[in-house]
Parts: structure tokens; C-alpha cells; sequence
């Protein structure tokens, strides 16, 4: 495919201290199933006040590193979405603990190019899951979780709300962002449960998720909690729309 006819992709990728990790997850963006593909990827590593060296070890690769010294997984994300490349037509975030696989890229992109949706979220309950990658406390508190929103969020027609791995397309991120305000792990039921609102079209596609390196960041009751909260308040959110009248209040 010619470069003028390529789309560009700002993959967003924040990390906690993964040094031993970050070098291996923005390299696999480069391998030859997705260069020869019809996407380019730009990449952005958000060092959220990591100690291990974490943007050093990203800066050893072609990624563009951003600092966000407010330690919240959601703090880092919306720092990222605001360095976003001004021509890309997707953004996708993924995880830097490499327990997700940029290979698999595609497979979340691949609708969106077609047209089919608004957003995509990569499914590890409906796709493979390593051996001691997930305990049964995550994994019990995730099932619990999506069938709570498949439930109560029309619309939302996925299985993996706590997913690491997202692809949206690019006017999805430029409304949704303004709306998000989760400093920490609630980030992703935040994006979700107000895509739903909004009337996004959300679907899942199965991935792969693999053991982590290091120490987990996610705490499954201290972090269970906020998410749960996310989960009641967007229930009663209304979305805000800009009007010629001028700025209205509607619930979607």
C-alpha cells in the first residue's frame, strides 16, 4: 500500500515501573505482520513517576516518552490522549507489562477500518488466558463486572470491561475524552459505561493475555471498590453536548 493511502495509529502505552518490560511491547508494534499491514504506529510510552528507569529503557526505542508525575493509571491514559498525533485516524492503548500482545493489533483495528463500530475492546475472558495469568479473584470480579454492564449499559456489547487493551476511532477519542476524570484502575469502566451513554457502538474481539513481569499494580479489593463506584455513578451520567444554543445537558 502506498504511505499517502497508510493510516496512522497513536497507540498509548502507561506504565509503572516496567522497565524490564516497555522495550519488548513498543518493538512488537514494528514486527513484519503489522509494518506490511495498512497502518503506521506512533508511539507513546507515559512514564506515570515510574523508579526503575522505566523512560529510559523507553527511549531507547523510536517511541515519544511523556512524563505524568501524579502517580493513576487514569492520570497517565488522559495524558497520552493529550499527545495524540494531530493526523491519526485511531488510537489504541495497551499495557506495558507485555501480558498483552501488540500482534494482535490488527484484530481491534480491523473493524473500526471497516467501519462496523466506534471502539473496540480486546476480550481476554473470551480469549486465551495464560496459566497463572489472571487469579480467580480478577478473574471472578471481571465476569461480575461485564455481566453487570451488559445488564444495565444498552449498547455495551462487551465481554471484558477491565480490559488493558482498547482501539477507538479518532473522533470516538476526541468526545469521549473531555469526559473522563478516573485518577486510577476505574479508568476503563469510566470509558465503557460513558461510551454506552453516549451511544457509542462497543464491541469485543478475543485476545490473548499472558503472565506478567514483575508485581501486579492492581489491587482486586482496594481497586474492586472505585470500580464498582464508576460503575453505580455513570448509571445516573448525562452527557453533555454542545448545542448553537449553547452548552445543553441530555441524558443519552
Amino acid at each position: 500500500m502506498s504511505p499517502q493511502n497508510r493510516k496512522l495509529v497513536s497507540v498509548i502505552i502507561p506504565c509503572y515501573n516496567e522497565a524490564g518490560s516497555i522495550k519488548k511491547v513498543v518493538r512488537d508494534f514494528h514486527k513484519s505482520e503489522l509494518t506490511n499491514a495498512a497502518f503506521d504506529f506512533d508511539i507513546i510510552v507515559i512514564d506515570n513517576a515510574s523508579t526503575d528507569g522505566t523512560a529510559d529503557k523507553a527511549r531507547e526505542t523510536d517511541a515519544r516518552v511523556i512524563s505524568e508525575p501524579k502517580k493513576g493509571k487514569g492520570r497517565a491514559i488522559r495524558a497520552g490522549f493529550n499527545n495524540i498525533h494531530p493526523r491519526a485516524s485511531y488510537v489504541v492503548m495497551i499495557d506495558g507489562d507485555d501480558t498483552y500482545r501488540p500482534e494482535e493489533v490488527l484484530r481491534l483495528l480491523e473493524p473500526l477500518h471497516h467501519g462496523f463500530c466506534d471502539a473496540v475492546v480486546g476480550s481476554r475472558l473470551s480469549g486465551k488466558i495464560h496459566n497463572n495469568s489472571m487469579t480467580f479473584l480478577n478473574r471472578f470480579g471481571n465476569w461480575t463486572f461485564t455481566h453487570m454492564v451488559r445488564y444495565f449499559y444498552s449498547g455495551a456489547n462487551v465481554t471484558d470491561v477491565l480490559s488493558g487493551y482498547f482501539a477507538w476511532k479518532r473522533k470516538t477519542i476526541d468526545e469521549l475524552v473531555p469526559h473522563l476524570k478516573a485518577p486510577h484502575f476505574a479508568i476503563e469502566m469510566e470509558m465503557i459505561t460513558k461510551m454506552a451513554k453516549m451511544g457509542y457502538e462497543v464491541y469485543s474481539v478475543p485476545i490473548t493475555y499472558n503472565q506478567r513481569l514483575g508485581e501486579a499494580n492492581l489491587r482486586p479489593f482496594g481497586d474492586g471498590f472505585p470500580i464498582l463506584i464508576m460503575f453505580l455513578k455513570n448509571l445516573h451520567w448525562k452527557h453533555r453536548v454542545n448545542t448553537e444554543d449553547g452548552l445543553v445537558e441530555e441524558e443519552v
